[in-house]
């Protein structure tokens, strides 16, 4: 009893982290990732000021879909375009996505979304099939234009109709949220 006593704060503490870092725990990270970011998304304001954003130089960038399709991002020029990188192993990605399916299903046809996945694909169609999701996944042929190029996993572009980013964030956020859906609408109407 003694023995237990004595042990038990470093057993429990022991099996949290083995849980929390691993694929076990994943669901877990998740939700507390969505928790916080979601509440710093309506706090911060995501949009890049008019005289700060970056215009898009090149839109040489081919990508494939999960069926095999091809396609230029040159064909979404003049366009209101979200670009997403993702992975399935990503916490803060996984948290973000139900609030990016609901953006999609009512933006998708105002609004380009480009979900790129940065994993296997079996394992990708795997995940979209299994949470039904229907908003469109692509994989890289080609490099992304340099202005959308990151290291960190998720990062989402918003770029206008006149290849400029609106919204460069990285980390999960609650695209759902009222203040998005304003940009957008806006972005829209330009």
């Amino acid at each position: 009893m003694q023995f237990l006593k004595k042990n038990l704060s470093n057993i429990l503490f022991f099996a949290f982290i083995l849980f929390l870092f691993t694929p076990y725990g994943l669901p877990v990270r998740a939700t507390l990732i969505k928790g916080v970011s979601f509440v710093t998304t309506r706090i911060f304001n995501m949009e890049i000021d008019k005289e700060d954003r970056v215009k898009l130089n090149s839109y040489d960038w081919k990508l494939m879909d999960i069926d095999d399709n091809e396609s230029t991002f040159d064909q979404y020029k003049e366009k209101v375009v979200v670009v997403n990188f993702w992975a399935t192993w990503c916490p803060p990605c996984i948290a973000e996505m139900p609030a990016f399916e609901d953006l999609y299903k009512d933006y998708k046809n105002d609004v380009v979304f480009l979900f790129v996945a940065n994993d296997d694909p079996k394992k990708v169609k795997k995940f979209i099939a299994d949470k039904n999701y229907s908003h469109p996944v692509y994989y890289q042929l080609t490099e992304a234009p340099k202005q959308l190029l990151s290291n960190s996993l998720p990062t989402t572009y918003i770029i206008n109709k006149q290849g400029e980013i609106v919204v460069e964030k990285t980390g999960a956020a609650d695209w759902n949220s009222g203040k998005v859906r304003d940009m957008l609408d806006a972005l829209i109407k330009e």
